[in-house]
């Protein structure tokens, strides 16, 4: 055989094996759809022109080029109207492929299922919110009720959708906290809002996972590489290894966190070195999970920062020895998280006292500060908060900022809760001090009407951070480095999921005068309930109300406190959480709804109020209750006394008066007297009788003496 003819047959038969390898990937709907398709094409002539709106319409994905804007899109958004195929008839092969598609299939659910759940999913969520208001607030249940519902074991078969999507009605939202509910007014926001929801759902259908900007080289940039490592010529493998394994990130996922981030930034107006993209900055900010999770990296990277540079100054010491020195501060109005960071780190942590209004000052920091290093602890951290859980309390941070520049100590600021407000400009003279902290984070998840997971952190220097948590193997290498931000050093977790998208999505949708919007009727609709509360003479407020938390507390002990929040909540009209302030139980009031309304603040006043009136009423009648009891017990105890006391009385007299009488009287006891002296005034002689007795009776008792 010809040398040509060879390499024909060669190229037929790989060109087969092609063709049965993307036939095995091809999903059985689409090469249904092909065969059709081919059929048609062969058995149709010039007078019956092949369906080809039938393949696009079948396969629901089919792709049109657009000449205006160079790209495609589906065909069967032109099907309209009259242009729709009808239906196929009975028993024909479609209708049984339908049938089929609706079972359930040991692949789960195609496309065309997945359509058709999806709007259901769709309008079930938009169901849920806009009748949530007719559920009960919390749920009724004790801890292991669905453990008693649900099988032991999971499924061997799969399962029909429609009965998973009963089971959510009828098993999980009885025991589900509704955080969207308008008279859900615990913790602080849950953020969530339409095109969040539906950025989230994009996100989750792309699937990447954003650890690095790296993305993969075309096979030719790879094998020329390949080609190229031989002696003389050989790249770096860390080069190499780069477009073997850069794959499986996403540089739009990297890209689009970073300029979010600045965009957020301008927009709370912080400093510019927290912004990766003013000039010479060394900062940046990333999405992490939580603010704990900020917490905790920041904790981490001015931790690794302190040793190296004591380890400088002391080379001989063990890093250990040095470990044990470091001392962090916060208040003790601060985030728990704060605790458990320090916990992970193994670092020391002091909680410092508060003022008045619960806010943390700088000479309360410089006190502790200078006992600590008189003790050999060296200061490294401190926490300040801007906006408490408790009460919403700001920390002095124009006093702590240049206390921690001078110490040295790496100052992180909180703002989970109220640094979303900080778009506002009326409210930004709240944040002054910004400029000296090494660090600082808001949860746009709270108040921002993003769902949650999304809190934003900012650096002011990105390499400190990355220095304390960059750990990186051969196969997350690439040769973008030192070009692009690899967001895998910034956090805990390598793997990342596409936040900075709904983010986006929100930020476009609303935009600034929109979100500004949100903030200010929150904080309107709290002032309201808190003149509402200072209109009753039973009340006071705790804590100063400048966004959407009111503190306040019925005057009285805490146990009357606790049992009006405890009465309220179990009638699962309201939903309020405590907090201690200076050891007083006080009743958080937070709005928390993201449409929340004036009707709403009437109606959790209502509420408070006539729970409130009807507790004071039972006090009162359980007090007046017990004072009756008390007095009629005295009384019966006073009874008890007289009885007692008339009973004594009585067997005196009766003792007095018989011994008064005996020695006075003789008769009384002297037998045979009484006969001597009936017997001198009677003409009868006295007869005795069976009864009396021959011998005189004889007491032994002492003698009473007269009164």
């Amino acid at each position: 055989m010809k040398p040509l003819e060879l390499l024909f047959n060669r190229l037929h038969f790989l060109l087969k094996i092609d063709a049965r390898n993307e036939e095995a990937e091809t999903p059985p709907d689409v090469l249904a759809a092909r065969n059709r398709a081919a059929q048609s094409a062969a058995t149709s002539g010039p007078e019956h022109p092949p369906p080809q709106r039938e393949v696009a319409k079948d396969l629901l994905v089919a792709y049109e080029p657009r000449d205006d804007v160079g790209g495609y899109e589906p065909a069967v958004a032109q099907l309209q109207g009259d242009d729709l195929p009808p239906p196929p008839p009975p028993g024909s092969s479609e209708v049984e492929r339908r049938r089929r598609r609706s079972e359930p299939s040991l692949h789960g659910m195609d496309s065309v299922e997945f359509r058709q759940r999806g709007q259901e999913m769709v309008e079930y969520i938009a169901r849920y919110m806009e009748t949530i208001a007719e559920r009960r607030v919390t749920p009724q249940c004790e801890p292991g009720y669905l453990k008693e519902m649900l099988p032991d074991r999971a499924p061997d078969q799969p399962e029909n959708w429609d009965s998973i999507m009963a089971d959510v009605e009828r098993y999980i939202m009885p025991g589900v906290t509704h955080w969207q509910h308008p008279h859900f007014h615990a913790y602080f926001p849950a953020g969530n809002s339409y095109p969040s929801i539906l950025a989230d759902m994009l996100s989750d259908g792309i699937g990447c996972v954003g650890f690095s900007w790296a993305t993969s080289r075309s096979r030719r940039g790879f094998l020329q590489e390949a080609h190229d490592e031989r002696p003389g010529r050989a790249l770096s493998r860390e080069h190499g290894a780069a477009g073997a394994h850069g794959k499986a990130a996403s540089p739009a996922c990297t890209e689009l966190e970073v300029i979010m981030l600045d965009w957020i930034g301008r927009m709370i107006n912080l400093p510019e070195d927290f912004l990766c993209s003013s000039e010479n900055s060394k900062g940046g900010g990333v999405i992490q999970s939580s603010a704990s999770e900020c917490i905790l990296n920041t904790l981490l990277a001015a931790r690794y920062a302190t040793i190296k540079k004591l380890k400088e100054e002391q080379p001989f010491v063990d890093e250990g020895v040095l470990l044990s020195k470091l001392m962090a501060y916060c208040s003790k109005e601060a985030h728990s998280s704060v605790e458990k960071a320090a916990m992970i780190g193994f670092v020391k942590l002091r909680i410092l006292d508060t003022d008045d209004n619960f806010s943390m000052r700088g000479s309360t920091l410089a006190a502790a500060i200078e006992e600590d290093r008189k003790a050999g602890f060296v200061p490294f951290f401190v926490s300040a908060t801007l906006g408490t859980t408790s009460c919403c309390s700001f920390d002095a941070l124009a006093e702590i900022g240049p206390l921690c520049q001078k110490e040295g100590a790496w100052l992180h600021v909180d703002a989970a809760y109220a640094g979303s407000a900080f778009i506002c400009p009326e409210f930004q003279y709240l944040h002054k001090g910004l400029e000296y902290a090494m660090s600082f984070n808001i949860n746009p998840n709270k108040w921002m009407l993003v769902n949650f997971d999304c809190s934003l952190m900012w650096v002011k220097d990105r390499f400190k951070l990355t220095q304390a948590l960059v750990v990186d193997p051969l196969y997350l290498q690439h040769s973008y480095s030192d070009k692009a931000i690899d967001y895998r050093h910034w956090g805990i977790p390598l793997s990342r999921r596409f936040r900075s998208l709904k983010l986006w999505f929100v930020v476009r949708r609303y935009g600034i005068k929109g979100l500004q919007h949100y903030i200010r009727e929150h904080v309107r609709l709290a002032k309201k309930f808190e003149q509402l509360v200072r209109s009753d003479p039973r009340f006071e407020v705790v804590n100063q109300v400048i966004f959407g938390l009111v503190c306040f507390r019925l005057k009285g002990s805490n146990q009357l406190n606790e049992k009006l929040l405890s009465s309220i909540n179990a009638s699962g009209k309201l939903h309020m959480v405590p907090a201690s302030l200076n050891d007083r139980y006080v009743i958080r009031f937070c709005v928390c709804a993201p449409n929340a309304c004036d009707a709403d603040i009437a109606y959790a006043w209502h509420i408070v109020s006539q729970f409130t009136t009807e507790l004071l009423e039972l006090l009162a009648h359980e007090v007046g209750k017990k004072e009756e009891e008390k007095e009629a017990k005295i009384a019966e105890e006073s009874a008890d006394e007289v009885f007692v006391l008339e009973r004594k009385q009585h067997s005196l007299r009766y003792r007095r008066s018989f011994f008064v009488r005996m020695v006075s009287d003789p008769k009384l006891y002297n037998p045979k007297i009484v006969r001597a002296l009936s017997g001198s005034t009677s003409s009868e002689p006295h007869r005795r009788q069976p009864s009396e007795s021959s011998e005189s009776p004889t007491y032994t008792g002492e003698v009473v003496t007269p009164l």
